[in-house]
């Protein structure tokens, strides 16, 4: 089977979970057989920060055979005073720039590779295959995050995308009703990202001159939150001398670090909160950890903390963060804390304070990520495949794997 993966997001630097999601995808798919092409788009020229199989082919959209297309300066600047007003009129201005500049490259990569089935990693791409060029290939939609925001901020122009896919693929049973209340005769396949089956697993019932609490994700003060982090840790930080804290992630947004920085340095915690950058060993990272904390505003189906969850350790959310509030179990494999600094500390105060409880979560952490190994996930994925290929979609089919 060939198959065609759509991105239309940056990937040479990018280190985040869809990028990685993107890479691993591929890289499965080409070792189980098929043909596999990788569509992203990207102002660098270059391969994808994660590694990808020889074999996958790689078109990056604005670097297309003799093109150099670099998304126009101006038109940031008209994205981001947009976005001050509207979200998903921002968004807008993206298919603005594919449908002016890139359709072109888009259709010649199509006729080029000829794909059996595209899989799309979000709304945007499949709008671009199944709206733009109105291929008749079957598009998968995939959806990374909660879809009740596909019907508030996204463009409405990539709605009808939705409704002419083959298929379209959620994270968790919660994000397939959005969906299907708009499409009911929609194909929804429940599919989980893979999660890593470590071998090894975190040292929580050791004694310990130091204790860790980490944090992994992208540094980004409206989605992700590490300054929660830091200011519920300032509030323990007397009471519990031996515990240091690591904040693992991309550090581009250099003001929002800064600021991090500034309320370390005015809690004098400098000694004790630390910067650690990117790191491509996060098994390593993780096993040195006692507690993991993810103070995330809102998540699709988060690598990093599902990760930590594999890894044995025992994970901090919000109640309110749909999709933690699902992969933790508030009490049975972690806790999930009232939304702010205050309810984070109280949370990390429980488990900082409990060996004994810290291991409970983090043995049953561990064993509710088996539902994701990846024997598991892609065998789903190649019985979505193979159903949308040789139109075997049922029109009211929903399965959850």
């Amino acid at each position: 089977m060939k198959l065609l993966l759509a991105n239309l997001s940056d990937m040479v630097d990018d280190t985040g979970g869809l990028a990685k999601v993107h890479c691993s995808f591929a890289n499965e798919m080409k070792q189980r057989g098929h043909d596999v092409a990788m569509v992203f788009c990207d102002d660098k020229i270059g391969k994808p920060f994660f590694p990808v199989d020889d074999g996958v082919e790689l078109y990056n959209l604005q670097h297309y055979e003799d093109t150099d297309i670099i998304f126009p300066k101006c038109w940031k600047v008209k994205r981001e005073i947009i976005r001050a007003f509207s979200t998903q009129r921002a968004r807008a201005v993206n298919n603005e720039f594919v449908e002016e500049y890139l359709l072109k490259s888009a259709n010649s990569i199509l006729h080029k590779f000829s794909p059996d089935i595209i899989i799309s990693f979000q709304p945007a791409a499949s709008k671009l295959f199944l709206c733009d060029l109105e291929t008749k290939i079957p598009v998968i939609t995939m959806n990374h995050g909660t879809t009740e925001d596909i019907f508030h901020i996204y463009p409405r122009a990539e709605i009808p995308a939705l409704g002419k896919s083959a298929a379209c693929q959620v994270l968790l049973p919660i994000f397939a009703e959005p969906i299907k209340k708009r499409f009911p005769k929609m194909k929804i396949a429940v599919i989980g990202n893979v999660v890593p089956q470590y071998e090894k697993e975190a040292e929580l019932a050791r004694a310990k001159e130091q204790y860790k609490i980490i944090f992994i994700g992208r540094l980004v003060k409206k989605i992700k939150r590490p300054h929660l982090l830091i200011e519920a840790f300032s509030k323990l930080a007397d009471a519990f001398p031996h515990w240091i804290v690591e904040i693992w992630g991309d550090g581009s947004n250099k003001s929002y670090q800064w600021m991090m920085k500034a309320l370390i340095k005015r809690r004098r915690l400098s000694e004790r909160i630390s910067f650690k950058g990117t790191t491509d060993d996060v098994a390593s990272v993780l096993q040195t950890g006692d507690i993991f904390v993810f103070p995330s505003a809102f998540e699709g189906f988060s690598l990093a903390l599902t990760e930590a969850m594999s890894m044995g350790l025992p994970a901090i959310g919000y109640k309110d963060c749909v999709s933690v509030n699902e992969l933790i179990q508030d009490g049975i494999n972690g806790l999930l804390a009232e939304d702010g600094a205050n309810g984070l500390a109280q949370s990390m105060k429980t488990l900082m304070e409990n060996q004994d409880l810290r291991v409970r979560l983090g043995k049953a952490a561990r064993a509710s990520m088996r539902k994701y190994e990846a024997s598991v996930i892609w065998a789903a994925w190649e019985e979505l495949l193979n159903e949308c290929v040789n139109g075997r979609v049922g029109d009211n089919a929903h399965r959850d794997f």
